[in-house]
Parts: structure tokens; sequence; C-alpha cells
């Protein structure tokens, strides 16, 4: 191409560079977007410029590999949260960059006015995944809270005027959106955006006896997390989900299992609610998100058998971009890769080293391991900060954690994670500790 077709970028101010060249690379708009600037100039153009829900990034990305990402100074670290779980093979993983990028060339978007074969590939992939039974559906959202919004506004559709109670677990996490905030225990996440849609009730996590007090031909639904995750990692004891599963059936209240986070593979299998060693208990819908596009947005709500996918009629619900192509096509690649490297064998089996050797650490108190996701408590006295002090240390010396509570760590690392590099962090965590209490 010419040059006079080609006009060269305003480095001066990337914000005004001409992106107009269709022959400009992602490279290109990248470059054209960092410009020779520094992390601290680009996290001050942050703050400038975007709403301070997250308060000031710890760090601008540039670009990753596998499990490890490079920051706008050049300074490398391994990636133990994922994206919170989303990174499910990693960073630039070839065949998803490659499918999303076939699927681009020729279909992006269409609206749900139409379909795709992506987008029906998926849906009976999901479909065969979880077991279903006849009759059972699927709908494509872009995120878990709206996978979870669809599943409060199908508990309603169920339960109508005759059975307004929705009930929730305490400390569970269900999103950030209206409905989705409403079910969420935590009342500071809340209490802000109230009056929320209400009917919502909470009960003890992993306590059947308390569930059974409360669930009767009032309730249309009880949602769960199989294991919560923002709460620190914590599952519930043998038996519960299933004895959830009893108690709904009886009452005739629909069952909803939250695996926006532990699904597609995270627990070591493809959901926590259907370990490798055991029967699955199946619900009358399912939510799903996070690790199901490797990194590209995509939710999903799984009805299970003829009712609960009765439930929506035309108009009752909708996305504008739920489902597209690229989305569906990107899931695709996900469950393949998974599925045909036997990666849900290799999860199980690097959840019990890691799991291993934190418990050996003098400093951690308690190790919580389904799968790849894994909760750790640290020994600190009551309110004291160290889990937060640590999430900086571990940052400066290269490694990508998170805290859920003041003397809780939480490791959601992508699935492709090897023993080897959990190691290099097992390595670093007695001098992480060591800077973050002296």
């Amino acid at each position: 191409m010419s040059q006079q077709n080609t006009p060269e970028p305003n480095t001066a101010d990337p914000s005004t560079a001409d992106l107009s060249s269709a022959d400009l690379s992602s490279a290109d708009l990248n470059s054209a977007a960092l410009a020779v600037e520094d992390g601290d100039q680009l996290l001050a153009r942050y703050t400038e410029s975007l709403l301070g829900v997250f308060g000031t990034p710890q760090r601008v990305l540039v670009r990753g590999s596998g499990a490890t990402v490079f920051d706008a100074d050049g300074r490398e670290y391994l990636d133990l949260l994922g994206g919170i779980a989303v990174n499910a093979l990693g960073h630039a993983h070839p065949l998803i960059t490659s499918v999303v990028s076939a699927q681009l060339s020729t279909l992006g978007h269409i609206s749900n006015f139409f379909t795709s074969p992506t987008q029906i590939a998926l849906a009976e992939k999901l479909r065969h995944l979880a077991q279903a039974p006849a009759g059972s559906k699927a709908f494509f959202t872009n995120s878990g809270a709206e996978a979870n919004e669809a599943a409060f506004k199908l508990a309603r559709r169920h339960g109508g005027s005759e059975r307004p109670r929705i009930i929730a677990l305490e400390h569970g996490f269900h999103g950030r959106t209206m409905g989705a905030l409403a079910m969420t225990h935590k009342p500071s996440y809340r209490e802000p955006f109230e009056p929320l849609p209400g009917g919502v009730e909470w009960v003890p996590a992993g306590d059947a006896e308390a569930l059974r007090a409360v669930v009767d031909e009032t309730v249309a639904a009880v949602i769960i997390e199989p294991v919560q995750g923002e709460a620190g990692v914590h599952g519930h004891p043998a038996g519960y989900l299933e004895a959830a599963r009893e108690i709904t059936r009886a009452a005739g209240a629909l069952l909803i299992f939250d695996e926006v986070q532990t699904g597609i593979g995270r627990t070591g299998s493809w959901f926590a609610s259907a370990p490798a060693d055991s029967t699955p208990v199946l619900p009358d819908a399912m939510t799903l998100a996070k690790g199901l596009g490797g990194g590209f947005p995509i939710g999903a709500m799984l009805t299970f058998g003829e009712h609960p996918s009765s439930l929506l009629n035309p108009g009752q619900h909708g996305t504008t971009f739920g489902g597209n192509p690229a989305a569906t096509a990107a899931a695709l690649a996900t469950l393949h890769v998974i599925e045909s490297t036997d990666l849900l064998r290799h999860v199980r089996e690097v959840s019990a080293y890691t799991a291993s050797r934190l418990a050996a650490l003098d400093f951690v108190t308690e190790v919580r391991a389904h799968g790849l996701l894994i909760g750790f408590d640290l020994a600190a006295a009551p309110g004291e900060p160290l889990a937060p002090a640590m999430v900086a240390a571990a940052l400066e010396a290269g490694f990508i954690i998170n805290a859920t509570g003041p003397s809780t760590l939480r490791l959601a690392p992508p699935l492709i994670i090897t023993a080897e590099q959990i190691q290099l962090f097992i390595d670093a965590l007695p001098e992480i500790h060591r800077r973050s209490t002296s």
C-alpha cells in the first residue's frame, strides 16, 4: 500500500493516532496505544479517563503467553489468577487465536434474529458435557452476571405470585448487576443499591437441615455455588448438593447451580457438581461463564429438561451480543483443547501437588483445593491485612495472586500451568511472607 494511503500515527499523542488503515495489525494498534509511555504514564491516563469502580490497576499489562504476562515496563509475571479463573488455556493460546481470527474473517456478529453453526454446535456440546436430559436447552450471554440474571428471571417465571421466595446461601456471590446482586450475600455489595429485587433470603452454606427448614411450596428456586470462590474457596460437606436436589424436588422448587467460576474444568471435572469420581447432581438450571471462552467474553445458562426449558418464551428475555459466532467459536475451541489434551487429569494432578506444597509451609493454616481453584489461609492476628500485603509483595516478586479476605489468598491459574511453574511460586512464598510481615 502506498504511503499516502497509510498515514503515519501521531506518536506524540497516541489517543489521536490514525487507526483507519485496513493494514493495521493488532500489534500496530497496541503500539499506537502505548507509544513510548511507561506504566506510570499509562496509569495516569487511566485515572483521567476511566470510571474508578476498580480503583487504580496494579499494573498495565501489554502481552502474555501461556501462564506468563508482561507489563508496560517490560516486567514478567507468572499469572496465578488467570483473569479470575477466565484464561483457562492461558494467554494467546494458538488454537483460540486462530479460530477467533478465522471466525471474525467470515462472520463476527449477526444478532439473535439469526443463528450460526457455532452457536448450535456449542449448545449441543454443553448439553452433552452436562449430561442434560432430553428437552434441555442453552441460552448464551456475555458474562456470568448476565447468566445469573437469566436464572433469576427463570426462577420468577417458575414461581409467579404463588412462589415469591428465592433462597441463596450466606457468603455466596452471583454478580453485580441488579438481579444477580440481589442474590449476593455480602451487605456491603448490596446496600448502596437498595432497593433491589425482593424475595431473596439466605441460609447458612453447607447446612442441609437449614435449607430443608426454609424450602416449601412458597419457594421458587434455590441457587448454590458448588464451591464459593469469592468467599475464599469453600466447598460444601459431602452429600449437600444431593440433599439440596432432594429438598427442592420435594417442594417443587428449581435448583440452580452457579458454576460461573467452577465450571469448564476449573475443579478437575467439567463441572464442580459432577466430580470425576461421582454421579453428577443434575440441577434445573446451571450458569456458566469465565473459563468457557478461554478469555473471550461468553456466558451461558443451561436448562435441564422440558419444564425449565419452557419457562422463558419469545420476547421475555434476550441479549444483543450473546452467543455471537466469534464467542461461540472461542468456546468450542476451548472445550476442544480441554478434551483433546486430557487437561482435566492434569488439573487434578497439579492441584494435588500445589495443595501438598502449600500445606507444608509453616505460615499456612489451611488449604482448600478444588482443582485449580485454591484458597489458603495464613496465620495472622484477627483482622490483620496480611493477605493483601502478600498480594502486593508477590506482585513485586513477579507473581499475580488474589486476596479474598484479610488472611486468605486465592489461586486460579490457567489450567495449563505446570507443577514446575507452581514450584517457582512455592519457593518464593517464604520470602514474600517475610517481606509482608516485617
